[in-house]
């Protein structure tokens, strides 16, 4: 209906009602019919969609513009056979109506509030100072609230008191305000419809329970440390024992890894989730979820899942730099340690504020993007309180920084890696020759496993490479190595695959293969490969990269 709305105004010729209506009252046409009709398809295309996801505040719109709609064809030219399909339509959204249940997220209300004043304001200023600039061509002395009255009528597409003299300029501006009361009620609809992206609720007591839950139940999943991002919000199971961190990214609720704590409370977390996720109406989603963390996904929430990759781990214990295939790992760690390099391997209560601030800082100016990426397997931070046992692995020469590794507590006696940064204009090998280091100091430091970088489609790499791969296979590695020009998808293959590690799937769990590419463009977007543009507002360029936690 709403693009029946808009093409018949657009095209009078397509629709002969409005033919009909330009017989009587052809004035009413152009400042009328023609815009109000555009407004109204334009808001309920916009409400369509909101509607499809089962947002209440569409349905309220929906029917109330139908039930407008209605009104006004019975008041300009009664004709029961254009009254059914909308009265229909409207009969049974009023019938269906529980069916809309999704509510919103008040920030999205209050910021389209503020926006449409704010464009109100601005086309009221336009209107105001346009009539100023041609005072001379109105009809008689017009006070200014008849003008601002004339830009407000304007606005929704009437006429207003003020006259102009003959001519184009009366015209020129009932287009304009017109124009502006259009894009003004399309922006404001958008902003209040839009997916909810409601700012992360990880409070100081939900810290300190995560906390608690990783001290119990963390030692079985490497990502688990990685929910203590500022980032994201968190749910809890009803008995307390479970959680879930997650964060909503263009309409989907994606959560990290495996639920957190007691694995018998993992369906009730995992039921509240899912609730949590119809009640808004958004996507629910996993990344990085283990092989068993899937598969109570997969029966908790009637979803499906994909394995999407490994995850590389070192065993401490049988790690050892001798034999062929450590031959390259081997001459390059030499290679280092003979250009006078030294590595150091702390806690980061070792650390003093100073000497983490700078580590930051320089990590910062090594990093290769504006942005901080990260989301299922990054904590995106250094130095802050409750992060003592994190450990950093550090690389100088002459007493200058050059290289540096930062990994977080996989349970009491693993570590997991966070953040891998060196000096580009060093040669390569130091990121090599601290992950051996770290190894090496692991015994002093209680570590018996280590988790390195997560590789995205390992198997396929690792097969497709080999004699005897078929067609099929060879192709889908040609388009991961095509695309390992953007992403590092190739590279992180390698490089943990010269470590010998242990191979651990990680599956990426959907409701459905309709969903898929949603969640996937919602997943790079929350991994920062995907920035969109957004507008710069003086004072706001720089944002204090801490919480006040520290």
């Amino acid at each position: 209906m709403g693009l029946h709305d808009v093409i018949g105004a657009v095209a009078p010729e397509w629709d002969p009602r409005i033919i009909r209506m330009t017989d009587v009252v052809p004035g009413v046409l152009i400042n009328v019919a023609r815009a109000a009709t555009v407004i109204t398809g334009l808001l309920l295309l916009l409400l369509s969609h909101a509607l499809r996801r089962r947002k209440i505040r569409a349905f309220r719109a929906v029917v109330i513009l139908l039930a407008a709609g209605i009104v006004f064809r019975v008041a300009r030219d009664f004709a029961p056979g254009e009254l059914v399909l909308p009265a229909l339509m409207l009969g049974a959204l009023v019938h269906y109506r529980d069916e809309f249940y999704a509510i919103g997220d008040s920030r999205t209300r209050w910021r389209a509030m503020y926006v449409g004043l704010g464009l109100v304001a601005g086309s009221v200023l336009i209107g105001m100072l346009f009539m100023s600039l041609n005072a001379r061509l109105l009809v008689g002395d017009n006070s200014y609230a008849e003008r601002f009255e004339h830009v407000m009528i304007g606005l929704i597409g009437l006429n207003g008191p003020v006259e102009f003299i003959p001519g184009r300029r009366g015209e020129l501006l009932q287009y304009i305000l017109s124009g502006l009361g259009l894009f003004t009620g399309v922006v404001t609809v958008y902003l209040f419809l839009r997916p909810a992206e409601p700012a992360p609720s990880l409070s100081a007591e939900d810290e300190d329970r995560i906390r608690d839950l990783l001290t119990r139940h963390g030692a079985r999943d490497s990502l688990g440390y990685f929910s203590l991002r500022r980032d994201k919000s968190v749910i809890w199971s009803p008995t307390g024992k479970s959680c879930i961190t997650y964060r909503v990214v263009s309409g989907v609720m994606l959560a990290g890894g495996d639920p957190l704590g007691d694995p018998e409370a993992w369906p009730g977390v995992i039921k509240a989730f899912m609730d949590e996720a119809d009640r808004h109406a958004w996507v629910p989603a996993v990344m990085g979820c283990s092989e068993v963390g899937a598969e109570v996904w997969c029966r908790e929430g009637q979803l499906d899942a994909l394995e999407i990759g490994d995850e590389a781990f070192i065993d401490v214990g049988e790690f050892s730099l001798d034999g062929r295939s450590m031959r390259n790992v081997r001459q390059m760690v030499n290679r280092v340690a003979r250009q006078g390099y030294k590595a150091e391997i702390r806690r980061e209560r070792d650390f003093s504020a100073e000497e983490l601030e700078s580590l930051w800082d320089q990590a910062n100016a090594w990093r290769g993007t504006d942005n901080e990426r990260g989301f299922s397997m990054a904590l995106g931070r250094v130095g802050e309180a409750g992060d003592g046992d994190c450990a950093i692995a550090t690389a100088t020469k002459g007493g200058e920084l050059h290289a540096f590794l930062h990994f977080v507590p996989w349970g009491t006696d693993g570590l997991s890696l966070d953040i891998m940064r060196r000096d580009r204009e060093t040669q390569p090998g130091l990121n090599d020759y601290l992950i051996v280091e770290a190894i090496k100091a692991a015994s002093d430091l209680g570590v018996k496993r280590l988790s390195l970088n997560f590789a995205v489609f390992r198997s396929v790499l690792a097969r497709g490479e080999r004699i005897g791969a078929g067609p099929v296979l060879r192709a889908w590695r040609g388009l991961l190595v095509f695309l390992s020009r953007w992403f590092q998808i190739e590279s992180l293959y390698k490089f943990n695959a010269k470590f010998d590690p242990v191979w651990q799937p990680r599956f990426f769990v959907y409701p459905s293969f309709n969903d898929a590419p949603r969640i996937a463009l919602a997943a790079l977007e929350a991994e920062a490969f995907i920035v969109w543009p957004r507008l710069w507002i003086p004072g706001r360029l720089k944002r204090p990269p801490k919480s006040s936690r520290v």
